[in-house]
């Protein structure tokens, strides 16, 4: 297993209204979920960051973008998801994502 990602600040922030979940987040989801042998953790950051895209959730966007990178993710793809995306989850949805992705683009060295 990898080392784990830091975690977010959001996570700490809402641990206190729901406890059970950021339990379930960091005992279930990234060490089980995320480690399962049948998609790459690369390929799983694709999925999530187009669901995000898709769904509108932009500030779950900025740290998956992240961990999108640290998995091998490149910029030029996360910018062929949302272009793509734009015709399947709409212009706005994808407009707004790419603001998001290039905040967090022009925070982190390529």
């Amino acid at each position: 297993m990898s080392n784990p990602a830091p975690v977010p600040p959001a996570r700490d922030e809402v641990r206190p209204v729901v406890p059970r979940l950021i339990e379930l987040t960091e005992t279930l989801l990234y060490p089980d979920i995320w480690e399962r042998p049948g998609l790459s953790k690369r390929d799983r950051s694709l999925i999530t960051v187009a669901a995000l895209v898709a769904l509108y959730r932009p500030d779950q966007l900025r740290s998956h973008t992240q961990r999108a990178l640290a998995n091998g993710v490149t910029k030029e793809e996360l910018g062929e998801l949302i272009t793509h995306l734009a015709f399947y989850a709409g212009w706005p949805s994808a407009m707004s994502a790419a603001r998001v992705v290039k905040q967090v683009f022009e925070e982190k060295p390529a």
